[in-house]
């Protein structure tokens, strides 16, 4: 085989295995934050009560609605996938305004149809892990 088939030969097999990747449903995609899984992620320290703080490694929003109680969700927007920039008394996706529950993740104002996903998380002393 002539090194230019040999060459020809390769990249099409490269082309295959990226459109075949390309086909991968979303569900079936790794996240961000698979990643982080069994780590901790942030210092209960750091997430201020009544709002929150944004893992921007792992595409995290970890809150603290009520004194103690934490919650983490998926900090990429279900509306156009932009990822969350500001966690105040709500979590705000900057890129077309939507606002979302720091407590659920719910849609507060569109123009998200759909809630953040939530992430389990555990609290043992100051460290918050990933689940």
């Amino acid at each position: 085989m002539s090194r230019r088939r040999l060459l020809g030969a390769a990249g099409a097999a490269g082309v295959a295995v990226v459109g075949a990747a390309a086909c991968t449903t979303e569900e079936n995609r790794p996240q961000p934050q698979d990643a982080l899984r069994g780590t901790v992620v942030a210092q209960t320290t750091d997430i201020p009560e009544g709002g929150g703080t944004i893992v921007i490694d792992g595409k995290l929003v970890i809150t603290q609605p009520t004194e103690g109680e934490y919650k983490a969700f998926n900090a990429v927007c279900p509306h156009a996938g932009c990822t969350i920039q500001e966690v105040e008394e709500n979590i705000h996706c900057l890129c077309h305004g939507s606002e979302f529950d720091i407590s659920t993740g719910a849609v507060l104002a569109g123009p998200s149809q759909q809630p953040l996903e939530e992430l389990a998380i555990s609290v043992a002393g100051t460290d918050i892990t990933l689940e």
